[in-house]
């Protein structure tokens, strides 16, 4: 599959091994996000004076803002251990259960893509989370029988681009819901500043400006696109960034002026043109662009929607003025 360097989504290791030496550790390093930044330092501070374990937290926004980060730095904040996991990896009660007893009081559980969490994973967390213990039932058929565990107070944190795909009843036992927004081009100029300072490059602040505003309000493509606008400098420079190298650089990665790149071009091109600029429906705009539903809605379509290029209508989606206008297309209402 071809990479696209602005989908949010990490490549591999390496890349997530890289971006973690850019992450922030503490509240007071984290850029953006102000209400929720705000809101959480309240909860961990009382949380402390307490000397109780956080409530727990769910996270949603689209992919890239920082939910594994929050996780890590409320960790921190708290001075607790915690440990990584994803909920697709889950797959049987075993597996729940040795992440759950091998915690210690006031540890912090992440679990990433939590609405992928299977329905059975879910009946066996909903004891723990509310009474902080364990049922697990051992041996088949008639010796079959129930053992309860206690457990330590602990802090779950999940995190999902998709906080309607969770089922009710798990949502309703999250005590913190924060939705992450996407990144204003103030904040995303202030994290490439600090990611170039880190990576030990010098930048011009027009440089900057011009990668936050083609970095799709999201600080992981903000960081991608910095690494990659640095080898640019590299070869046809110094190796410091200004702004000729940075323009230079995103153009010839085909990202325009407000970090569309050519898969969204061809999103609002088929709606325009395939289908006359009238209402299309999820399934079919991905049939035809020959890409994944979840891809579409999860990758494109949120930035899509923030700039006002695209319109969600109960008939389908459509695109906007703003949009005819960006491609240099005569808009017919």
């Amino acid at each position: 599959m071809e990479r696209n360097l602005l989908s949010p989504d990490t490549f591999d290791t390496d890349e997530e091994i890289s971006e973690l030496s850019l992450r922030p550790q503490k509240l007071k390093e984290y850029i953006g996000q102000t209400k929720v930044k705000e809101n959480m330092k309240i909860y961990i501070e009382a949380a402390k004076k307490r000397d109780e374990a956080l409530d727990h937290v769910l996270l949603y926004g689209p992919p890239g803002l920082g939910k594994t980060t929050l996780s890590n730095i409320i960790a921190n904040e708290m001075g607790s251990n915690i440990k990584i996991t994803a909920g697709p990896a889950i797959e049987r009660p075993g597996d729940l259960a040795a992440l759950l007893t091998n915690l210690s009081e006031k540890d912090v559980l992440f679990i990433d893509e939590i609405h992928r969490l299977n329905k059975n994973i879910e009946e066996i967390l909903y004891p723990a989370l509310e009474d902080f213990c364990l049922d697990i039932i051992i041996g088949k058929g008639p010796t079959a029988k129930s053992i309860r565990l206690d457990l330590p107070k602990f802090t779950l944190v999940g995190a999902t681009t998709r906080a309607g795909s969770l089922s009710t009843p798990l949502r309703d036992r999250f005590g913190i819901v924060s939705k992450l927004e996407l990144y204003s081009e103030k904040d995303l100029t202030t994290i490439i500043e600090r990611s170039s300072e880190i990576l030990g490059m010098k930048m011009e602040k027009t440089a900057a400006i011009e990668l936050a505003k083609r970095s799709r309000g999201t600080p992981r493509i903000a960081n991608r696109l910095l690494k990659r606008v640095r080898d640019y400098a590299m070869v046809l420079g110094n190796g410091d960034i200004d702004l000729k190298i940075a323009k230079t650089a995103l153009n010839n990665l085909e990202i325009d002026e407000l970090g569309l790149d050519d898969t969204d071009r061809r999103i609002l091109e088929t709606i325009i043109f395939k289908y006359a600029g009238r209402p299309v429906g999820i399934e079919t705009l991905a049939a035809t662009l020959n890409e994944e539903v979840e891809t579409i809605e999860d990758v494109y379509e949120p930035y899509l929607l923030q700039i006002g290029f695209l319109s969600r209508t109960p008939k389908g989606r459509i695109a906007t003025a703003s949009a005819y206008e960006h491609l240099g297309i005569e808009y017919m209402n």
